[in-house]
């Protein structure tokens, strides 16, 4: 997944833990791994449906080239073509896989993040903690090992909904492979399609085109979101813990 929503995640993921605490009475419970996941998957996949639109507009953007037989002037064109010729519904194209990803993506995000910072506090392993206390540099690696596992387990859907944005699009297929020529539209009828032509004709591997770039960008986003909201929490003087 691209879009960064942290801070939306963060305060959908907070509300869910103090319905959790009154639920059990106990203003100091905290939330076991899976609720963990649980919570962070609900709140993901809130942030995402919000912002869905604006994330398969700019799939659409960025795939298209100069030799594209059709060009988005930008957003906002983008917006209104989209609408125009598809109707509302083609901007949730591929929203199926995304909410799919979320669980993986965003669950094991802050699953792994805080489960990694209570072993190292309670643990200290090598003495890497003082005081129950992680530095930036702990944080930013709990936050790195994190983005890893969430990007690699949900990357396929990625890829699947990705496709799916193209799907009704007059010159997909030409803008897809760049060479502005073919103008023979994609044709999938769901996510089970996508992905079984996918590994017909491509290979398993296809499913995965792209996760280096993709790591390189969303692995050291997800590590700074994490420790960059922690750190102005901290200046604020609110409770550092992101579970809290």
């Amino acid at each position: 997944m691209s879009i960064t929503t942290s801070g939306v995640d963060d305060v959908l993921y907070r509300g869910i833990l103090h319905l959790y605490q009154q639920q059990t009475g106990n203003e100091d419970a905290q939330l076991t791994p899976l609720l963990r996941l649980g919570a962070g998957a609900c709140a993901g996949i809130i942030a995402m449906s919000a912002t869905y639109p604006m994330d398969m507009v700019r799939g659409r953007l960025t795939v298209q080239t100069d030799k594209s037989p059709y060009q988005y002037r930008g957003m906002f064109h983008a917006l209104s073509t989209v609408l125009r010729e598809e109707g509302f519904r083609a901007l949730y194209k591929g929203w199926l896989p995304s909410v799919i990803g979320v669980v993986p993506y965003v669950g094991l995000n802050f699953a792994v993040y805080e489960s990694l910072k209570d072993w190292l506090i309670k643990s200290k392993p090598f003495g890497l903690v003082e005081d129950n206390d992680l530095g930036v540099v702990i944080r930013l690696a709990c936050g790195a090992a994190a983005g890893t596992v969430g990007q690699t387990v949900a990357y396929p859907l990625d890829v699947i909904r990705r496709r799916m944005q193209m799907v009704g699009w007059n010159n997909a297929s030409s803008i897809v492979t760049g060479d502005g020529r073919s103008k023979a539209p994609l044709e999938y009828t769901g996510m089970i399609d996508v992905f079984r032509k996918t590994v017909r004709h491509e290979g398993f591997r296809a499913l995965y085109k792209g996760l280096v770039p993709n790591s390189v960008k969303v692995i050291p986003s997800i590590a700074i979101a994490f420790v960059t909201y922690e750190q102005v929490k901290e200046l604020l003087g609110v409770e550092i813990r992101i579970s809290d």
